[in-house]
């Protein structure tokens, strides 16, 4: 009976260490997300407001009443520049997910910090297209969508690893249609986008946290703390990912434009 109160013991012990650095693993993710994301909307913040200016003197191009192209903005979104500024952060998550092996998970997590102002800069456009109340409307509200979808993926005893390999292809379609659309320049083919792509990129929310949490439980047991560090970085990225677009298509459905 000792023995088996000993096993009992130890393995109960074992439950407990693995909660507790699951904890501490998801709260990594969410924190290495969320200075991300600070970083994201400080950089489109502050691009976005070298790039205009109400001094007719000082401009290249006028974008509406009062309100002028400098010339850091003519490069980003009227020259050909605007094409590398719109794909650098696609091209980026490529490079970034096939060299993260070869990385520490100290410039893992460096990196994704870069790719995050990368991604500030690509999308500064909207402080120019929306006004300042509705970008803050729709970051609260998809900042509480994507808490309750997060949650439901990490409480859930339901497995959703099969939703996988449909939302990967439903990624795969909205990147081809967006391509697509850059050229047709269709509004009801952007709105069809914007919808799908909530659903698409609110399903991804949920299931990836459940990859996530499920991924550190198998590994746990292994003690590699590198490995670990590195996955908190690609987690906080595939949730990154999610929320960011998530907001930039409920942005399109529901801005209120300048």
């Amino acid at each position: 009976m000792a023995d088996v109160n000993t096993i009992r013991t130890a393995a109960g012990a074992r439950a407990a260490d693995i909660d507790a650095g699951l904890r501490a693993h998801m709260n990594k993710v969410y924190g290495t997300m969320s200075v991300g994301m600070l970083i994201t909307f400080a950089a489109a913040w502050a691009i976005s407001g070298l790039a205009v200016t109400t001094d007719p003197t000082a401009a290249v191009g006028q974008i509406g009443e009062g309100k002028y192209l400098t010339n850091i903005g003519y490069a980003l979104y009227a020259s050909p520049l605007k094409w590398v500024v719109m794909f650098a952060p696609l091209a980026f998550v490529f490079g970034f997910g096939a060299a993260i092996n070869k990385m520490s998970a100290a410039t893992a997590q460096t990196v994704f910090y870069l790719f995050a102002a990368v991604m500030g800069v690509s999308i500064s456009s909207i402080f120019l297209v929306f006004t300042g109340y509705s970008i803050a409307q729709i970051f609260l509200i998809t900042s509480i969508a994507f808490a309750g979808l997060s949650l439901y993926g990490y409480t859930t005893k339901k497995d959703i690893s099969g939703w996988g390999t449909f939302l990967i292809m439903g990624v795969i379609g909205l990147i081809v249609a967006s391509i697509v659309n850059i050229f047709l320049q269709s509004s009801a083919l952007m709105f069809a986008i914007s919808a799908i792509g909530v659903l698409i990129f609110a399903g991804l929310t949920a299931y990836d946290t459940q990859r996530i949490k499920t991924e550190y439980i198998a590994h746990a047991h292994h003690g590699d703390t590198e490995w670990l560090g590195k996955a908190a970085i690609m987690g906080a990225l595939s949730l990154y990912l999610n929320f960011i677009n998530m907001f930039m298509m409920l942005l399109q459905l529901f801005g209120q434009r300048e």
